[in-house]
């Protein structure tokens, strides 16, 4: 892949970073962009020696949100394309088996906002900045904000972010959950790879299975208990309980392969 691609793929052991790369527009998420992460998106899910995945931007940002000079006017077909587009990714970063983990430098605004709460984990460089500005453009938030805000910050602070369309600083993100772990500005790629390293070291098949139960969260107690006894189940005749069990009991550290 050459550097001028919209979207960089590195592999860092089991640990797959996909860079936004479209540096000198602030990594707006271009409808080159959209398609291209989708499609490193299924093919990362679909790769057994990929265990866990590092979404960042090139250069100073994260993403400035959406390619604002090419949206359509007047134009339903286009507009439903790109939304279906961006709509993949996110369920793709959401619903996928692998865990992700944003690694967030500069601005993470609008849609940029979007992509990096439908990853797993946020790591923020403290410099960073995140808000819900569509309003700004007379265009409401996208991109399943509406649905992963209020889940991860609850709905009050969802709301407030959402019609007020301020911005906010990495701190106050912090502060309110939005964001899991504040860095030193420049390292927020490094330690992200350590988060998502940590995480290779799971097995595969539990991780898939908690992503699952929180993507798609019960709506009572009773719910929740048959979901994860469906889940608990079929995961007790893996290999991978079997190799996790026997590492515990010899007292070893489990070599896990996702079967």
């Amino acid at each position: 892949m050459t550097d001028d691609a919209p979207l960089l793929v590195s592999d860092h052991g089991a640990v797959r970073v996909l860079t936004l790369n479209v540096p000198e527009r602030r990594n707006a998420l271009t409808v080159p962009l959209r398609r291209a992460l989708r499609a490193a998106l299924e093919t990362a899910h679909a790769d057994d020696g990929c265990r866990a995945l590092v979404v960042t931007g090139s250069g100073k940002h994260f993403s400035s949100g959406g390619d604002i000079s090419s949206m359509p006017q007047n134009d339903r077909a286009d507009a439903r394309d790109r939304l279906h587009l961006v709509a993949d990714v996110i369920s793709l970063l959401i619903e996928g088996p692998l865990p992700v983990v944003a690694a967030v430098e500069g601005a993470a605004v609008g849609a940029g906002t979007s992509l990096a709460v439908a990853c797993d984990l946020i790591v923020s460089a403290r410099g960073a900045r995140y808000g819900s500005i569509f309003g700004r453009i007379g265009l409401v938030a996208d991109s399943g904000l509406s649905w992963t805000l209020p889940r991860k910050v609850g709905p009050g602070a969802a709301r407030r972010l959402m019609l007020r369309g301020e911005i906010v600083g990495a701190e106050e993100a912090h502060r309110i959950g939005l964001v899991d772990e504040l860095v030193d500005d420049g390292s927020a790629l490094s330690v992200a790879l350590e988060r998502a390293q940590e995480l290779t070291r799971a097995a595969p098949l539990a991780l898939a299975a908690t992503k699952r139960l929180l993507a798609d969260p019960p709506e009572s107690l009773a719910a929740a208990l048959h979901a994860e006894e469906t889940e608990q189940v079929a995961l007790f005749e893996t290999d991978d309980f079997a190799e996790g069990r026997a590492a515990f009991l010899e007292k070893r550290t489990p070599e896990f392969r996702g079967r």
